[in-house]
């Protein structure tokens, strides 16, 4: 059996706890939860989420499951285990609209049975493939008569103001929300956004009035606020015309991003295109993944390759927002288990959060059975300035097995990285990559795939993640 953990994102709530026992995901309800946790139960409202897939699948086991975390009183949770943690920091603009129409729908169907949400966390959404899936079961509670929404203020700062700083003027949310990892204040969007584009009823009422609220003191007014009781009807109507006006958001810049239409754009002709596709094909169908990495995926090509030639789910990274975007509408309208997130090759999520814990860096959530880095190396190790070795020794410390694309100089994209800049990587060649790979993998195959010398090399790690023979 493998040795239970606590989860080391899951502390702030003193109603439960989520531990993790390999495959097993469990969740303790304590005694000041049950109450809750069972009055919810009894609506059937997680019944009817789970059957739509809303929620995270759950039920109810054994307390003796957890052994020493668990009080005789307590009740404990085995949930489905989500394929890949994801943070909201690396959500594209579509995925997290899509997590906060999920988050709005579920809150709205709850209030149907008396039931609410406790709050309104962004971390409390995951994704399976592109769609969304909440897993914080203990984030329901009976509603109490007469209150309105708690979350607001969070769901402002963990959703809506991300999403308003995309649709209104196209400045990317991500560094600055892993930066926070609270998302983005309303004094703060208040402050960044001209007048001009707050003139809308809802700006108004949701950032320059909201700005206006947070900045005085409120202690004066806090206690008569509790004593308003508001209408269930006026509660669904705010969560309703916030659905509505979220619904319809979509990224301000009209133009094409950089890299969103590379996989009809690229460098290379049908059939070296076709080469390429038939090597992912039999690397795939060779090894079947649970779990691929897909490091660069642009808008999904290669995922989906994959994913009909064996491989169960494709976790895809990459750095433009406009290729992920599509990504995301690709794996929706085709039913692909793809999910497509934002990374920065030379930055990824580093630990953060309470104790450096809370949230765990990209590698040490790494649980890719195979990766393909396809068209990748060059944009980090000539774009970036990253070590060709470097790239090399993390490319493969992500998966046990995986295909490499090397791109060489005389590349028409790699030629682009260094139209307005000095060459000073000497060590960038195919001969130095090989010898680099075969320091810390066995190369199983290699296939050049185009006239100007891209090669594909499908490496299997060796189990000390290095080459003896090198």
């Amino acid at each position: 059996m493998n040795k239970m953990v606590v989860d080391p994102g899951s502390f702030r709530d003193p109603k439960g706890q989520v531990f993790l026992d390999g495959e097993k995901v469990y969740r303790v309800i304590r005694a000041g939860g049950k109450k809750d946790f069972e009055f919810v139960q009894s609506t059937g409202l997680l019944a009817a989420l789970a059957d739509k897939g809303q929620i995270v699948g759950s039920s109810i086991v054994s307390n003796t499951v957890l052994d020493d975390y668990s009080k005789p009183d307590g009740i404990v949770i085995e949930h489905d285990k989500i394929p890949f943690i994801s943070y909201p920091y690396e959500w594209s603009f579509s995925f997290l609209k899509s997590a906060a129409l999920l988050h709005l729908d579920i809150h709205l169907q709850a209030l149907e049975v008396g039931v609410t949400l406790s709050d309104a966390s962004a971390y409390n959404v995951q994704f399976r493939g592109s769609t969304p899936v909440f897993i914080d079961i203990l984030s329901f509670r009976k509603l109490r008569k007469g209150e309105t929404w708690e979350g607001h203020r969070q769901f402002c700062e963990q959703f809506l103001n991300p999403l308003l700083l995309r649709a209104k003027i196209d400045l990317i949310p991500n560094a600055w929300y892993r930066g926070t990892q609270e998302g983005i204040s309303t004094p703060d969007l208040n402050r960044i956004l001209p007048w001009y584009k707050k003139t809308s009823w809802n700006m108004l009422t949701q950032v320059v009035a909201q700005s206006a609220l947070q900045n005085v003191s409120l202690n004066s007014t806090a206690s008569a606020a509790e004593k308003i009781e508001y209408p269930l009807s006026a509660y669904k109507k705010m969560l309703t015309k916030m659905r509505d006006w979220i619904q319809v958001l979509v990224p301000a810049k009209a133009t094409k991003t950089e890299w969103q239409e590379y996989s009809t754009q690229h460098s290379y002709q049908d059939a070296e295109q076709l080469a390429k596709t038939k090597f992912v094909a039999e690397f795939t169908r060779s090894i079947k993944p649970k779990i691929l990495w897909d490091i660069g995926c642009n808008t999904g090509d290669y995922s989906k390759i994959a994913l009909e030639n064996g491989a169960e789910f494709s976790i895809g990274f990459d750095f433009d927002q406009g290729a992920l975007d599509k990504g995301y509408a690709r794996a929706i309208k085709e039913g692909l288990a793809f999910q497509p997130l934002f990374l920065d090759g030379a930055n990824p999520s580093p630990s953060q959060g309470w104790n450096e814990t809370e949230r765990r860096s990209l590698s040490q959530r790494k649980n890719a059975d195979a990766i393909v880095a396809l068209a990748f190396i060059h944009h980090i190790a000539i774009g970036r300035n990253i070590p060709l070795e470097n790239v090399i020794r993390w490319l493969v410390s992500l998966a046990p097995e995986g295909v490499i694309e090397f791109v060489p100089k005389n590349d028409p994209m790699v030629r682009q990285l260094l139209k307005l800049r000095e060459d000073i990587f000497d060590e960038y060649s195919e001969e130095t990559f090989r010898n680099f790979l075969t320091r810390h993998a066995d190369i199983v195959k290699m296939e050049k795939i185009t006239e100007a010398g891209r090669v594909l090399y499908w490496f299997k790690r060796n189990s000390d993640g290095s080459n003896s023979k090198a």
